[in-house]
């Protein structure tokens, strides 16, 4: 997943929510597994977190200026 370009203001960029990600594997038939960067696994306290904000892009700090 790439939201930095978004985050930063840019209509490009490949977010997708977990509930998202789940759904193409399901399509794909495939299992979906969370992992780490390195490929590790998530520990449920992560994953608990990530679910409670999914879909939910961080709010952005105000732009100076203008």
């Amino acid at each position: 997943e790439e939201t930095i370009s978004r985050m930063a203001g840019s209509s490009y960029g490949s977010y997708r929510s977990i509930h998202d990600l789940e759904a193409i594997a399901e399509a794909a038939g495939r299992p979906a597994k969370p992992r780490t960067t390195l490929y590790g696994d998530v520990p449920e306290e992560r994953q608990r977190t990530g679910r409670a904000s999914d879909g939910h892009l961080p709010e952005l700090l105000p732009l100076l200026g203008g």
